[in-house]
Protein backbone atom coordinates (compact mmCIF):
# COMPACT_ATOMS: atom_id res chain seq x y z
CA UNK A 1 0.00 0.00 0.00
CA UNK A 2 2.97 2.50 0.76
CA UNK A 3 4.25 2.19 -3.16
CA UNK A 4 0.33 3.18 -4.08
CA UNK A 5 -0.30 5.83 -1.67
CA UNK A 6 3.63 7.53 -2.72
CA UNK A 7 2.35 7.47 -6.23
CA UNK A 8 -0.96 8.69 -5.71
CA UNK A 9 0.41 12.08 -3.51
CA UNK A 10 3.06 12.54 -6.22
CA UNK A 11 0.08 12.90 -8.67
CA UNK A 12 -1.57 14.52 -7.06
CA UNK A 13 1.42 17.14 -6.33
CA UNK A 14 2.59 17.00 -9.89
CA UNK A 15 2.35 19.56 -12.49
CA UNK A 16 0.08 19.46 -15.12
CA UNK A 17 -0.06 19.00 -18.78
CA UNK A 18 -3.04 20.17 -19.06
CA UNK A 19 -3.76 22.75 -16.67
CA UNK A 20 -7.88 22.31 -16.70
CA UNK A 21 -6.78 18.75 -14.48
CA UNK A 22 -5.82 21.36 -11.52
CA UNK A 23 -8.06 23.45 -11.52
CA UNK A 24 -10.75 20.83 -11.42
CA UNK A 25 -8.67 19.07 -8.94
CA UNK A 26 -8.94 22.46 -6.61
CA UNK A 27 -12.78 22.62 -7.49
CA UNK A 28 -13.19 19.28 -6.23
CA UNK A 29 -11.51 19.56 -2.83
CA UNK A 30 -13.44 23.57 -2.57
CA UNK A 31 -16.71 21.45 -3.07
CA UNK A 32 -16.16 18.81 -0.86
CA UNK A 33 -15.10 21.55 1.54
CA UNK A 34 -18.09 23.85 1.05
CA UNK A 35 -20.55 20.84 1.15
CA UNK A 36 -18.78 19.69 4.34
CA UNK A 37 -19.22 22.95 6.05
CA UNK A 38 -22.30 23.40 4.87
CA UNK A 39 -23.90 20.29 6.51
CA UNK A 40 -22.00 21.08 9.79
CA UNK A 41 -23.66 24.59 10.14
CA UNK A 42 -27.17 23.14 9.26
CA UNK A 43 -26.74 20.36 11.34
CA UNK A 44 -25.93 22.92 14.31
CA UNK A 45 -28.71 25.37 13.76
CA UNK A 46 -31.50 22.69 13.64
CA UNK A 47 -29.57 21.02 16.72
CA UNK A 48 -29.21 24.48 18.55
CA UNK A 49 -32.81 25.34 17.32
CA UNK A 50 -34.09 21.87 19.07
CA UNK A 51 -31.75 22.12 22.06
CA UNK A 52 -32.98 25.82 22.33
CA UNK A 53 -36.61 25.31 22.20
CA UNK A 54 -36.36 22.58 24.69
CA UNK A 55 -34.70 24.26 27.30
CA UNK A 56 -36.61 27.35 26.95
CA UNK A 57 -39.73 25.32 27.42
CA UNK A 58 -38.57 23.31 30.08
CA UNK A 59 -37.46 25.90 32.13
CA UNK A 60 -41.13 28.31 31.39
CA UNK A 61 -43.33 24.52 31.94
CA UNK A 62 -43.50 21.92 34.04
CA UNK A 63 -42.53 18.20 33.02
CA UNK A 64 -46.08 16.70 33.66
CA UNK A 65 -49.09 18.25 34.11
CA UNK A 66 -52.42 16.72 35.80
CA UNK A 67 -55.88 18.38 34.94
CA UNK A 68 -59.48 17.21 35.42
CA UNK A 69 -61.05 15.73 32.53
CA UNK A 70 -64.46 17.54 32.89
CA UNK A 71 -62.33 20.74 33.05
CA UNK A 72 -64.33 21.63 36.08
CA UNK A 73 -60.68 22.05 38.07
CA UNK A 74 -59.97 20.56 41.76
CA UNK A 75 -61.91 21.63 44.52
CA UNK A 76 -62.07 21.10 48.80
CA UNK A 77 -59.63 18.41 49.41
CA UNK A 78 -57.27 19.34 46.13
CA UNK A 79 -53.88 20.18 48.78
CA UNK A 80 -54.29 16.08 50.27
CA UNK A 81 -53.93 15.08 46.89
CA UNK A 82 -51.58 17.37 45.93
CA UNK A 83 -49.19 15.90 48.88
CA UNK A 84 -49.71 12.17 47.83
CA UNK A 85 -48.99 12.89 44.23
CA UNK A 86 -45.98 14.78 45.63
CA UNK A 87 -44.79 11.25 46.88
CA UNK A 88 -44.78 9.02 44.34
CA UNK A 89 -41.64 7.61 43.12
CA UNK A 90 -39.84 9.66 40.04
CA UNK A 91 -41.94 13.18 41.26
CA UNK A 92 -39.40 15.48 42.77
CA UNK A 93 -41.78 18.81 43.02
CA UNK A 94 -45.31 19.25 43.08
CA UNK A 95 -47.39 22.68 42.14
CA UNK A 96 -50.95 24.19 42.27
CA UNK A 97 -51.96 26.52 39.54
CA UNK A 98 -55.06 27.90 38.45
CA UNK A 99 -55.16 29.35 34.57
CA UNK A 100 -57.78 31.28 32.80
CA UNK A 101 -57.94 33.35 29.94
CA UNK A 102 -58.05 37.24 30.68
CA UNK A 103 -58.13 40.60 29.03
CA UNK A 104 -54.84 42.66 30.36
CA UNK A 105 -55.35 46.54 29.35
CA UNK A 106 -53.68 49.74 30.27
CA UNK A 107 -55.04 52.79 28.96
CA UNK A 108 -55.96 52.29 25.42
CA UNK A 109 -53.47 49.39 24.91
CA UNK A 110 -54.75 46.48 25.91
CA UNK A 111 -53.83 42.06 24.79
CA UNK A 112 -55.46 38.94 25.74
CA UNK A 113 -53.07 36.47 27.93
CA UNK A 114 -53.11 33.37 30.25
CA UNK A 115 -53.02 34.54 33.50
CA UNK A 116 -51.80 31.39 36.11
CA UNK A 117 -52.50 32.03 39.73
CA UNK A 118 -49.07 30.24 41.74
CA UNK A 119 -48.21 29.65 45.32
CA UNK A 120 -44.14 31.11 44.14
CA UNK A 121 -42.63 28.90 46.52
CA UNK A 122 -43.99 25.71 44.80
CA UNK A 123 -43.90 27.01 41.26
CA UNK A 124 -40.19 27.63 41.61
CA UNK A 125 -39.29 24.32 42.02
CA UNK A 126 -41.36 22.90 39.01
CA UNK A 127 -39.93 25.84 36.51
CA UNK A 128 -37.56 28.24 36.16
CA UNK A 129 -39.59 31.20 34.85
CA UNK A 130 -39.70 33.41 38.34
CA UNK A 131 -36.15 33.10 37.90
CA UNK A 132 -36.31 34.98 34.55
CA UNK A 133 -37.71 38.48 36.05
CA UNK A 134 -35.51 40.61 34.67
CA UNK A 135 -37.15 43.82 35.81
CA UNK A 136 -38.58 44.34 39.24
CA UNK A 137 -39.05 41.12 41.13
CA UNK A 138 -41.71 38.26 41.92
CA UNK A 139 -41.25 38.49 45.96
CA UNK A 140 -44.45 40.31 46.26
CA UNK A 141 -46.38 36.78 45.05
CA UNK A 142 -45.50 35.11 48.12
CA UNK A 143 -48.55 34.31 49.91
CA UNK A 144 -49.60 37.23 52.58
CA UNK A 145 -51.83 36.94 55.78
CA UNK A 146 -52.79 40.64 56.40
CA UNK A 147 -56.45 41.16 55.64
CA UNK A 148 -55.29 44.83 54.34
CA UNK A 149 -53.46 43.36 51.40
CA UNK A 150 -56.04 40.04 51.36
CA UNK A 151 -58.37 42.12 49.03
CA UNK A 152 -58.28 45.93 49.58
CA UNK A 153 -54.59 46.56 47.96
CA UNK A 154 -53.64 46.54 44.78
CA UNK A 155 -52.43 42.97 44.21
CA UNK A 156 -49.17 42.64 42.11
CA UNK A 157 -48.70 40.71 38.79
CA UNK A 158 -45.35 39.74 36.96
CA UNK A 159 -46.21 39.47 32.93
CA UNK A 160 -44.04 39.01 30.16
CA UNK A 161 -41.60 41.28 28.37
CA UNK A 162 -43.44 40.98 24.99
CA UNK A 163 -47.03 41.59 26.67
CA UNK A 164 -45.52 44.80 28.88
CA UNK A 165 -43.95 46.15 25.37
CA UNK A 166 -47.62 45.34 23.96
CA UNK A 167 -49.28 47.01 26.67
CA UNK A 168 -46.21 50.25 27.22
CA UNK A 169 -46.34 48.79 30.92
CA UNK A 170 -43.35 48.87 33.11
CA UNK A 171 -42.53 47.99 36.65
CA UNK A 172 -44.71 50.12 39.26
CA UNK A 173 -47.95 50.41 36.72
CA UNK A 174 -50.95 49.76 37.07
CA UNK A 175 -53.10 47.62 34.69
CA UNK A 176 -56.77 46.11 34.61
CA UNK A 177 -57.31 42.32 34.60
CA UNK A 178 -60.98 41.78 33.11
CA UNK A 179 -62.04 38.16 33.49
CA UNK A 180 -64.69 36.83 31.00
CA UNK A 181 -66.50 34.62 33.53
CA UNK A 182 -68.94 37.71 35.04
CA UNK A 183 -71.44 38.52 37.34
CA UNK A 184 -75.14 38.14 35.97
CA UNK A 185 -77.10 41.09 37.14
CA UNK A 186 -80.57 42.61 35.91
CA UNK A 187 -78.41 44.24 33.16
CA UNK A 188 -77.04 41.01 31.84
CA UNK A 189 -73.66 39.70 32.43
CA UNK A 190 -70.76 41.96 34.04
CA UNK A 191 -67.19 40.83 33.75
CA UNK A 192 -65.39 40.92 36.47
CA UNK A 193 -62.18 42.63 36.57
CA UNK A 194 -59.26 44.05 39.04
CA UNK A 195 -56.80 46.10 39.24
CA UNK A 196 -53.21 45.14 39.39
CA UNK A 197 -50.05 46.55 40.25
CA UNK A 198 -46.77 45.32 37.71
CA UNK A 199 -43.84 44.30 39.88
CA UNK A 200 -41.83 42.44 37.65
CA UNK A 201 -41.39 41.45 33.87
CA UNK A 202 -39.74 37.93 33.08
CA UNK A 203 -38.00 37.44 29.82
CA UNK A 204 -37.91 33.55 29.22
CA UNK A 205 -36.38 33.69 25.36
CA UNK A 206 -39.54 32.40 24.34
CA UNK A 207 -42.18 34.44 22.72
CA UNK A 208 -44.97 32.14 23.28
CA UNK A 209 -44.68 32.91 26.98
CA UNK A 210 -43.28 36.08 27.06
CA UNK A 211 -46.16 37.84 24.92
CA UNK A 212 -49.52 36.16 26.31
CA UNK A 213 -48.47 34.96 30.03
CA UNK A 214 -48.79 36.81 32.99
CA UNK A 215 -48.46 35.55 37.08
CA UNK A 216 -50.40 36.48 40.10
CA UNK A 217 -50.87 34.82 43.69
CA UNK A 218 -53.10 32.27 43.91
CA UNK A 219 -55.63 33.67 46.55
CA UNK A 220 -55.55 36.86 43.83
CA UNK A 221 -56.67 34.16 41.18
CA UNK A 222 -59.45 32.75 43.03
CA UNK A 223 -60.89 35.73 44.26
CA UNK A 224 -60.60 37.40 40.51
CA UNK A 225 -63.03 33.99 39.12
CA UNK A 226 -64.65 33.90 42.00
CA UNK A 227 -63.74 30.19 42.97
CA UNK A 228 -62.35 30.82 46.72
CA UNK A 229 -60.62 27.25 46.93
CA UNK A 230 -60.15 26.17 43.02
CA UNK A 231 -57.09 25.01 41.28
CA UNK A 232 -57.29 24.27 37.54
CA UNK A 233 -54.33 22.24 37.19
CA UNK A 234 -51.30 20.20 39.13
CA UNK A 235 -47.82 20.61 37.78
CA UNK A 236 -45.02 18.15 38.42
CA UNK A 237 -41.10 18.10 37.61
CA UNK A 238 -40.11 14.44 37.22
CA UNK A 239 -36.67 12.88 37.98
CA UNK A 240 -36.30 11.71 34.58
CA UNK A 241 -37.74 14.10 31.41
CA UNK A 242 -37.49 11.98 29.08
CA UNK A 243 -39.68 9.49 30.76
CA UNK A 244 -42.54 12.03 31.20
CA UNK A 245 -44.99 10.14 29.47
CA UNK A 246 -44.50 6.80 31.73
CA UNK A 247 -44.53 8.97 34.90
CA UNK A 248 -47.41 10.96 33.77
CA UNK A 249 -49.38 7.80 33.54
CA UNK A 250 -48.19 6.62 37.28
CA UNK A 251 -49.47 10.27 38.03
CA UNK A 252 -53.05 9.78 36.61
CA UNK A 253 -53.69 6.39 38.06
CA UNK A 254 -52.53 7.32 41.45
CA UNK A 255 -54.79 10.28 41.48
CA UNK A 256 -57.71 8.07 40.30
CA UNK A 257 -60.74 8.06 37.43
CA UNK A 258 -61.68 11.46 36.35
CA UNK A 259 -57.89 12.49 35.89
CA UNK A 260 -55.83 13.26 32.81
CA UNK A 261 -52.09 14.03 32.58
CA UNK A 262 -50.37 15.57 30.06
CA UNK A 263 -46.39 16.13 29.45
CA UNK A 264 -44.34 18.51 27.65
CA UNK A 265 -43.57 16.09 24.45
CA UNK A 266 -46.91 15.91 24.37
CA UNK A 267 -47.81 19.07 24.16
CA UNK A 268 -45.17 20.06 21.77
CA UNK A 269 -44.80 16.84 19.50
CA UNK A 270 -45.49 18.70 16.36
CA UNK A 271 -42.85 21.42 16.65
CA UNK A 272 -39.95 19.15 17.32
CA UNK A 273 -40.75 16.18 14.36
CA UNK A 274 -41.58 19.37 12.51
CA UNK A 275 -37.87 20.16 13.30
CA UNK A 276 -37.07 16.57 13.06
CA UNK A 277 -38.18 16.54 9.74
CA UNK A 278 -36.32 19.83 8.73
CA UNK A 279 -33.11 18.62 9.49
CA UNK A 280 -33.24 15.40 7.78
CA UNK A 281 -34.61 17.52 4.26
CA UNK A 282 -31.93 20.02 5.31
CA UNK A 283 -29.11 17.32 5.14
CA UNK A 284 -30.23 15.51 2.08
CA UNK A 285 -30.46 19.03 0.21
CA UNK A 286 -27.23 20.03 1.11
CA UNK A 287 -25.76 16.61 0.92
CA UNK A 288 -26.26 17.06 -3.21
CA UNK A 289 -23.24 19.63 -3.13
CA UNK A 290 -20.89 16.72 -2.08
CA UNK A 291 -22.49 14.62 -4.85
CA UNK A 292 -21.42 17.67 -6.79
CA UNK A 293 -18.28 17.54 -5.71
CA UNK A 294 -17.49 13.83 -6.18
CA UNK A 295 -18.93 14.15 -9.65
CA UNK A 296 -15.95 17.10 -10.01
CA UNK A 297 -13.29 14.12 -8.62
CA UNK A 298 -14.90 12.16 -10.89
CA UNK A 299 -14.06 13.85 -13.94
CA UNK A 300 -10.61 14.76 -12.49
CA UNK A 301 -9.95 11.01 -12.14
CA UNK A 302 -10.97 10.26 -15.54
CA UNK A 303 -9.00 13.73 -16.98
CA UNK A 304 -5.86 12.34 -15.06
CA UNK A 305 -6.29 8.82 -16.21
CA UNK A 306 -6.06 9.77 -19.81
CA UNK A 307 -2.92 12.01 -18.91
CA UNK A 308 -0.90 9.66 -16.97
CA UNK A 309 -2.21 6.51 -19.61
CA UNK A 310 1.59 6.17 -20.78
CA UNK A 311 2.97 6.35 -17.06
CA UNK A 312 0.09 3.58 -16.29
CA UNK A 313 1.74 1.43 -19.38
CA UNK A 314 5.15 2.06 -17.97
CA UNK A 315 4.46 0.93 -14.54
CA UNK A 316 2.55 -2.04 -15.78
CA UNK A 317 5.10 -2.88 -17.86
CA UNK A 318 7.51 -3.09 -15.04
CA UNK A 319 5.15 -5.53 -12.84
CA UNK A 320 2.84 -3.52 -11.22
CA UNK A 321 -0.52 -5.13 -10.94
CA UNK A 322 -4.15 -3.87 -12.13
CA UNK A 323 -5.17 -3.87 -8.31
CA UNK A 324 -2.17 -1.66 -7.36
CA UNK A 325 -3.17 0.66 -10.79
CA UNK A 326 -6.49 0.92 -9.43
CA UNK A 327 -5.64 1.41 -5.63
CA UNK A 328 -3.48 4.52 -6.69
CA UNK A 329 -6.61 5.79 -8.17
CA UNK A 330 -8.62 5.50 -5.55
CA UNK A 331 -6.35 6.64 -3.04
CA UNK A 332 -6.00 9.66 -4.77
CA UNK A 333 -9.62 10.17 -4.84
CA UNK A 334 -9.98 9.78 -1.62
CA UNK A 335 -7.09 12.04 -0.93
CA UNK A 336 -8.81 14.74 -2.41
CA UNK A 337 -12.14 13.95 -0.44
CA UNK A 338 -10.20 13.81 2.86
CA UNK A 339 -8.37 17.48 2.56
CA UNK A 340 -11.77 19.02 1.61
CA UNK A 341 -13.56 17.05 4.10
CA UNK A 342 -11.08 18.04 6.97
CA UNK A 343 -11.43 21.67 5.80
CA UNK A 344 -14.88 21.78 5.30
CA UNK A 345 -14.84 20.42 9.20
CA UNK A 346 -12.62 23.31 10.72
CA UNK A 347 -14.72 25.84 8.65
CA UNK A 348 -18.05 24.42 9.96
CA UNK A 349 -17.28 24.11 13.19
CA UNK A 350 -15.74 27.43 13.27
CA UNK A 351 -18.12 29.32 11.97
CA UNK A 352 -20.81 27.00 13.83
CA UNK A 353 -18.93 28.16 17.12
CA UNK A 354 -18.27 31.87 16.28
CA UNK A 355 -22.65 32.06 15.60
CA UNK A 356 -23.38 30.28 19.08
CA UNK A 357 -20.70 32.10 20.68
CA UNK A 358 -21.57 36.17 19.63
CA UNK A 359 -24.97 35.26 18.22
CA UNK A 360 -24.46 37.62 15.16
CA UNK A 361 -27.79 36.37 13.41
CA UNK A 362 -31.03 37.38 14.90
CA UNK A 363 -34.60 36.43 14.28
CA UNK A 364 -37.84 37.75 15.01
CA UNK A 365 -39.27 35.69 17.94
CA UNK A 366 -43.22 36.69 17.01
CA UNK A 367 -42.40 34.04 14.13
CA UNK A 368 -39.83 31.89 15.49
CA UNK A 369 -40.31 31.68 18.72
CA UNK A 370 -36.77 32.75 19.90
CA UNK A 371 -34.77 36.03 19.17
CA UNK A 372 -31.40 34.39 17.72
CA UNK A 373 -30.30 31.78 15.34
CA UNK A 374 -28.38 29.04 17.71
CA UNK A 375 -25.86 26.91 17.08
CA UNK A 376 -25.14 23.87 18.85
CA UNK A 377 -22.42 21.46 16.75
CA UNK A 378 -22.29 18.03 17.75
CA UNK A 379 -19.16 15.81 17.67
CA UNK A 380 -21.22 12.99 15.93
CA UNK A 381 -21.99 14.96 13.57
CA UNK A 382 -18.72 15.58 12.08
CA UNK A 383 -18.80 11.37 11.74
CA UNK A 384 -21.90 11.28 10.13
CA UNK A 385 -20.96 14.13 7.41
CA UNK A 386 -16.79 12.98 7.00
CA UNK A 387 -18.78 8.89 6.31
CA UNK A 388 -21.11 10.30 3.80
CA UNK A 389 -18.58 12.70 2.08
CA UNK A 390 -16.22 9.76 1.67
CA UNK A 391 -18.54 7.15 1.12
CA UNK A 392 -19.95 9.29 -2.03
CA UNK A 393 -16.33 10.45 -2.69
CA UNK A 394 -15.20 6.93 -2.93
CA UNK A 395 -18.09 5.81 -4.89
CA UNK A 396 -16.53 8.67 -7.47
CA UNK A 397 -13.73 6.70 -8.10
CA UNK A 398 -14.72 3.40 -8.76
CA UNK A 399 -15.21 3.84 -12.62
CA UNK A 400 -11.99 5.88 -13.09
CA UNK A 401 -9.77 3.73 -11.08
CA UNK A 402 -11.49 0.86 -12.80
CA UNK A 403 -10.27 2.54 -16.14
CA UNK A 404 -6.66 2.58 -15.21
CA UNK A 405 -6.63 -0.62 -14.26
CA UNK A 406 -7.62 -1.55 -17.85
CA UNK A 407 -4.95 0.24 -19.46
CA UNK A 408 -3.19 -2.17 -22.27
CA UNK A 409 0.59 -1.55 -22.13
CA UNK A 410 0.98 -2.57 -25.59
CA UNK A 411 -1.47 -0.55 -26.95
CA UNK A 412 -0.63 2.70 -24.86
CA UNK A 413 2.79 2.59 -25.71
CA UNK A 414 3.06 1.13 -29.40
CA UNK A 415 3.84 4.67 -31.28
CA UNK A 416 6.04 5.82 -28.16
Amino acid sequence: MRFELFVAARYLRAKRRQAVVGVITLISVIGVAAGVASLIIALAITNGMSRDLQEKLLGSTAHVLLMRQAGDGMRGDWRALLTRLASLPHVAAASPGLYEQVLISRGARSGGALIKGIVPADERRVSDILQSVKQGTSVPLEPVESPAQNGVATPPIVIGKDLADSLGAAVGDTVLVTSPQGDLTPLGLVPRYQRCQVVGIFASGFYQYDSSYAYMRLADAQRLFSEPDLVSVMSFKVDDLYRADAIGREIEAAAGPGFQATNWMEQNRELFRALKLEQIVTFIVLALIVCVAALNILIALTMMVMEKTKDIAVMMSFGVTQSQVRRVFLLQGLMISVIGTAIGLVLGYGISWAGGHYRFIQLDPSVYSIDYLPFAPRFVDALIVSAVSLGVSALATLYPSGSAAKVLPAEALRYE
